[in-house]
């Protein structure tokens, strides 16, 4: 070992560099999701998420939903379903839209 450098000092220069290389593949892994997330999303829209037919948007009621061309899935966005049910007194429709709401990114 030279006379300049100390096992202490060796030590914590690894140390760092396999902190810097935990980060790394931490950011890239991060990145490789994002990127399989985005494609997962383009080669999706505009399908049903049930057979994977075409979804077209129809006027119902004046709001705009989405209907699958062959199964008849119906897809609404955030905020028709209350639109569509209106009012409701008793809880049951917001307790309906509540429970298939989700966080997407």
């Amino acid at each position: 070992m030279p006379a300049d450098k100390n096992p202490t000092e060796e030590g914590y220069f690894a140390k760092l560099e396999a902190e810097e290389r935990a980060k790394a593949q931490v950011a890239l892994a991060d990145e490789r999701a994002r990127a399989a997330r985005a494609e997962l999303k383009a080669r999706h829209a505009g399908r049903c998420g049930k057979c994977g037919g075409a979804m077209r948007p129809r006027d119902f009621k004046g709001v705009e939903i989405d209907v699958c061309d062959d199964c008849g899935a119906v897809l609404l966005d955030p905020g028709e379903l209350e639109t569509l049910a209106g009012k409701d007194a008793s809880g049951a429709i917001s307790g309906l839209a509540a429970l298939f709401k989700f966080k997407g990114k």
